[in-house]
């Protein structure tokens, strides 16, 4: 477990961090700081991936799940005040949407990964990564805010139904439900920053397994 724990830490300060910076708009509200953060979780998983194996990636995968619970639990406990009524810091859905796209996300980067571990260096991490990511949006994105999903009750719609509201396309195209323009700024960032985060993972990979003089 020891060998771990820089793992679990990294994994956990992230999903900490990102469950913080979400919080905070930029972009007229297209994404929030978090969505800068957040994606590092999947670098975080390949690493332990690459280094330790599929089973000790899935170990700090089940601890970032356990933190991303944690803060979950915190935030419906703090009350924000609004357009003259109260509401919790993290909604039903988006605390429900956020725990189960994690989960699926990360184990499914793991699986691909792991199949993955024998070709060129890059591939691997890049192939996990984007579909990881993709299927971390897709999930989040339709579970906490679609109205197509039925399964919540009626006050926990209201709580994200802002997220309907009809508005041009990233801004400046047809008009969508807000959520949709959400979703595919926050892919666009996934997508950028799994580009990005294979030059980390290729440092990385080379200080740890560099044998000792």
């Amino acid at each position: 477990m020891q060998r771990l724990l820089p793992g679990v830490i990294a994994m956990a300060a992230i999903v900490v961090a990102s469950n913080i910076l979400v919080q905070f708009l930029i972009l007229d509200g297209l994404l929030t700081w978090g969505a800068f953060t957040y994606p590092f979780a999947f670098l975080v998983t390949d690493l332990m991936n690459r280094v330790y194996g599929p089973h000790a990636a899935r170990r700090v995968v089940f601890a970032g799940f356990v933190t991303g619970i944690i803060c979950s639990l915190i935030g419906s406990q703090i009350m924000l005040q609004g357009d003259g009524y109260e509401y919790a810091a993290v909604a039903l859905r988006i605390a429900v949407g956020s725990g189960i796209a994690f989960l699926t996300a990360q184990l499914v980067d793991v699986f691909i990964f792991d199949r993955m571990r024998q070709g060129v260096w890059w591939r691997a991490p890049l192939a996990s990564s984007v579909v990881g990511s993709a299927l971390d949006t897709a999930l989040f994105f339709t579970i906490a805010f679609s109205a197509s999903i039925t399964l919540f009750p009626a006050s926990a719609n209201e709580e994200i139904s802002w997220a309907w509201d009809a508005v041009p396309l990233m801004n400046f195209g047809a008009p969508y439900p807000l959520w949709v323009s959400l979703a595919i700024a926050d892919w666009m960032v996934k997508m950028t920053l799994a580009l990005i985060a294979l030059i980390p993972f290729r440092i990385a990979v080379g200080k740890i397994l560099q044998p000792s003089a």
